[in-house]
């Protein structure tokens, strides 16, 4: 027997052992503490019992990342009807996996399990990994003055209204400064690669009726950092126009390094403890019709548990759901999230996402909050941002064993950024709309497609999952 063939046999028998237990009466009572949790009658019906997977193929290409292929996956174990929990749970368990190669050799992988309710108590699992290289991280200043416009990292006295425009000024050819080529291009001066990886213990129990839930985990992650100065990038001729090439110029991820504006840069191991209390009723957590989710999440890094950074991350969440009377499943969606770092030493990387026992979010931009705006776009040590979807769903229909269900969902995403969280405001703040599209996959995977439109750009996301 393979090695890979004895895994898939181990994690299958975790998986039937951990979520396959006897039903009688007293396993129903036992369950009582999740009756809010219950999915619709409609939802209900349609629910896929058995095992099953769903996936993708992933393409893309970027001009630093170049080509990239791969997979994204979800194989799911849902168990029988006549189990007490399939009314309940979206999933008996859940293991994602997705991998990505791209051709400048940045690559991706994660893997991923969850269990709700293990064995029926009030006990729910999660495990994280994930190993990755991405070249293409955006980079634009680390404090409130990114709600301002694009300014060139080799000429802030410079603004744009539009990336377009921000875009074609960095790749134009301009005279070297001390320690650069007599002509570099800035078009990799705002891009970073980052090495990363991570492995996330989870384990969070159910309070009382169920509805309330403490959370805590450990993560313990390796970074590391490089900037593109001296590589040879994309370049436009002044005089002529023409499209060329030419090394790249210093870097403003580096230069506010150097300068003592930042930490991190050097990277290295961080050991986190995580803690979070959750108050949630959605009805169903993939794709809910009614209900509610609010969350206080906490990071705590320091050299006490082995760490290489100190900081204490902060970030408070609400989310609310409502089934609308009109169209055959129409639902309002709102989340509001407010997010703080304490430590003056903070490492820059912690400012790039809010984390939640839901997932990790990008601030501030990008397909998780203010879509129509590059991911971390806008990032400071404190900030606030809302999210209103309106999900309506089209049609259904049926192919074999599996179910499909398409909707669209227009949105509207705000927010902003502050040095401090005293200074939290409704002033400078940066908003976008768009239109979405959904596809329903076996009512657990969700494909979202979402148009974004700010007053400085326009961008498509393609993803596997709601933006909340």
């Amino acid at each position: 027997m393979s090695i890979r063939e004895m895994s898939k046999k181990i994690v299958l028998c975790f998986l039937l052992t951990s979520c396959t237990y006897s039903i009688n009466a007293q396993v129903k009572d036992s369950l009582s503490f999740i009756k809010s949790k219950k999915m619709s009658d409609d939802d209900l019906l349609k629910k896929r019992e058995g095992t099953f997977a769903t996936g993708l193929p992933d393409f893309s290409s970027d001009p630093v990342t170049g080509f990239g292929f791969g997979i994204r996956s979800n194989f799911y174990w849902n168990g029988e009807r006549t189990n007490p929990l399939f009314a309940y749970t979206p999933y008996l368990a859940k293991l994602k996996a997705n991998v990505a190669y791209y051709t400048s050799n940045a690559r991706e992988l994660i893997l991923s399990l969850d269990v709700p309710y293990y064995k029926g108590t009030r006990w729910r699992f999660k495990i994280d990994f994930k190993a990755q290289q991405n070249p293409a991280n955006l980079y634009f200043g680390s404090t409130e003055s990114t709600v301002g416009n694009l300014r060139l990292p080799s000429d802030e006295n410079t603004t744009f209204s539009t990336y377009a425009a921000f875009d074609k000024a960095r790749k134009t050819l301009r005279p070297g400064g001390v320690g650069e080529a007599a002509f570099v291009t800035d078009a990799l001066s705002n891009r970073f690669r980052e090495t990363e990886y991570m492995l996330n213990l989870k384990a969070d129990y159910a309070l009382g009726n169920g509805k309330w839930r403490i959370m805590s985990g450990y993560e313990i992650q390796h970074l590391s950092y490089k900037t593109f100065e001296g590589e040879e990038a994309d370049a436009i001729n002044p005089i002529t126009g023409e499209e060329t090439s030419a090394p790249n110029g210093f870097s403003l991820l580096q230069r506010d390094y150097d300068q003592g504006k930042i930490s991190g840069l050097e990277g290295g191991w961080i050991s986190i403890l995580q803690t979070a209390l959750i108050f949630d009723t959605r009805d169903f957590e993939p794709d809910p019709t009614k209900g509610y989710y609010f969350e206080i999440a906490n990071e705590y890094s320091s050299k006490y548990i082995g760490s290489q950074f100190d900081f204490n991350k902060l970030f408070i969440q609400a989310r609310a759901y409502q089934k609308l009377p009109f169209g055959k499943r129409t639902v309002i969606a709102g989340r509001l999230g407010i997010g703080n770092i304490f430590g003056k030493n903070a490492p820059f990387f912690e400012f790039q996402d809010q984390w939640s026992p839901e997932g990790s979010i990008n601030s501030l931009g990008g397909k998780q909050s203010l879509r129509g705006y590059r991911a971390n776009r806008f990032l400071a040590r404190s900030l606030w941002f809302t999210n209103v979807e309106l999900r309506y769903r089209i049609a259904e229909t049926k192919l074999g064993k599996q179910r499909f269900a398409f909707g669209v969902a227009p949105f509207f995403d705000a927010g902003t950024v502050r040095d401090e969280w005293q200074n939290l405001n409704f002033k400078n703040i940066k908003y976008s709309y768009g239109l979405g599209a959904r596809v329903a996959w076996n009512q657990s995977t969700i494909i979202s497609f979402d148009y974004g439109i700010s007053k400085e750009d326009k961008l498509f996301y393609v993803g596997i999952g709601q933006a909340f």
